[in-house]
């Protein structure tokens, strides 16, 4: 028996060393492989899914990995970070102006999209028009990230709020994308129908939950982080990643959507200030990278590219269908009523680039017991990199042809470092006693953009300050502040409250 337990041991210590080796080498590899890439202007997407597909059962490492249950899973979570991350980065205040185009586009675009490519699957695959509209749902969702990667890489800029509303459709149609693959599946697996009213109203009951959720746990986090003040800063991320992770569940628990909350979550977040704001966000910037990297690589782990070869051709024609008529009639349609001209519509259609979400959800139907599932899987696949080398490769081009990339700024005659710095705009304020500034956090005070303080005169020291830094009474503050009604009435919210 000790015997047994023992050899049990060592295998399982073989087994992680091996598994610990082989995840160091793919994940070191997609990143050096990426930053050679970016040189040529290859999407990122197309690198982690070689390295996995290389080190697959088909590649050079021959990893046995089949497991679709273990993918889906992971997919799960590393969506989950990866929309929070997206609401991080995204800002309210851009996005405002563009909302209801977003929203519009994030939802009816969706549809519309999936319906046009489930009419070309039901003719050349012969399926049911459930399973073409499943596969239709499936490979509806963008990818804003890989476009606004390769739009950094080139240096483009774009006109006429176009980025906003990009960021805003690619991080609010993944869950409108999830919505319909579940709902579809669950009709196909317990083969009983609902009506576009039942449909309707568990779309709006998922979303208003989710959006109800995400904003209130949103406008939370910085408030809570404001009064903790905890000892180590590394429990900041910790918490985060939990505050997250309960969101998402309870959300689903309650029947919401629980991506649109992580979402909506991490936009609200990014609205305030609070401690360490910049380094919390900058951590979960790197969560999403090695959550794309992951998930990326386990899905070129389970695909055989022996398989490919037999969907090549139908797949190429419906990637074809889905850049040049789908995506563009889901665009037109969705904004037949907005601002933005024919041309503008016209790049929109082009960017939608498809990314992790389509083949993370292509993973569904094998958990399902789809007939098609393995077809649905590789066509999806397929398709997925047909559209990420041929509309990602030709951004640059298409900004062009259509007009709507931003000129460049003009440089300046004259270098920065002969700029003075006019002393007019720096001021002194001391916390004296009974100054309500007395054991506040900095971010706390949730200062205008304009009114800086930038050093801190504390007992004959000089403090460099951020946000986490607490205020103490008899401190000295050196403050940057250009307008002069602007630096009286933030005074005046220092001052303590009249008896």
């Amino acid at each position: 028996m000790g015997k047994t337990r023992y050899n049990l041991r060592k295998i399982m210590e073989r087994f992680l060393e091996k598994f610990l080796l082989f995840a160091a080498i793919l994940l070191i590899a997609s990143i050096v492989l990426n930053k050679i890439s970016g040189k040529f202007g290859l999407p990122s997407l197309i690198i982690f899914l070689a390295v996995g597909m290389l080190a697959g059962s088909d590649g050079l490492l021959r990893i046995d990995f089949t497991s679709h249950r273990i993918t889906q899973d992971v997919g799960m979570i590393a969506l989950i970070y990866i929309l929070y991350a997206g609401g991080l980065d995204t800002n309210l205040k851009s996005i405002r102006p563009v909302m209801a185009s977003g929203i519009i586009l994030a939802t009816l675009g969706v549809v519309v999209t999936a319906c046009a490519t489930a009419v070309l699957v039901k003719i050349l695959l012969g399926f049911s028009w459930l399973e073409a509209l499943l596969l239709g749902a499936i490979i509806s969702s963008t990818d804003a990230a890989a476009v606004f990667a390769i739009l950094r890489a080139k240096g483009i800029s774009l006109k006429n709020n176009l980025g906003p509303l990009l960021e805003l459709e690619s991080g609010s149609n993944d869950p409108m994308a999830i919505f319909l693959t579940v709902t579809i599946i669950q009709i196909i697996s317990l083969n009983q129908s609902l009506s576009a009213i039942d449909m309707l109203t568990l779309l709006i009951k998922q979303f208003f939950i989710g959006g109800l959720m995400g904003y209130a746990f949103g406008r939370a986090l910085p408030s809570i982080f404001n009064r903790l003040r905890l000892e180590h800063w590394g429990l900041y991320p910790v918490f985060s990643m939990a505050w997250v992770a309960l969101l998402f569940t309870l959300c689903m628990k309650l029947g919401g959507n629980g991506y649109i909350a992580v979402y909506v979550a991490g936009m609200f977040v990014n609205k305030r200030e609070f401690a360490h704001k910049k380094n919390l966000i900058g951590f979960h910037d790197g969560i999403a990278w090695t959550m794309q990297i992951t998930v990326f690589i386990t899905l070129g782990l389970l695909v055989f590219p022996s398989e490919l070869p037999a969907v090549a051709l139908m797949g190429f024609i419906t990637a074809l269908w889905l850049m040049f008529v789908a995506r563009p009639l889901g665009v037109f349609i969705s904004l037949a009523f907005s601002k933005y001209s024919k041309k503008e519509k016209v790049f929109i259609s082009w960017v939608g680039l498809r990314g992790v979400v389509p083949i993370v959800l292509a993973t569904y139907p094998y958990a399902a017991g789809i007939e098609h599932a393995g077809l649905i899987f590789n066509t999806v696949f397929f398709m997925v990199l047909i559209s990420v080398l041929i509309q990602g490769m030709s951004l640059e081009r298409a900004a062009d042809r259509c007009g709507v990339r931003e000129p460049p700024e003009p440089e300046s005659a004259e270098p920065n470092s002969n700029m003075p710095i006019f002393y007019r705009t720096l001021r002194q304020y001391t916390v004296d006693h009974g100054c309500v500034l007395i054991d506040k956090i900095l971010a706390e005070l949730e200062l205008p953009a304009d009114f800086l303080v930038i050093l801190i005169r504390r007992h004959g020291e000089y403090i460099k300050p951020t946000g986490s830094t607490v205020l103490q009474e008899g401190d000295l503050l050196l403050v940057h502040c250009d307008e002069e009604s602007v630096y009286n009435a933030v005074l005046k919210s220092f001052e303590p409250p009249k008896a």
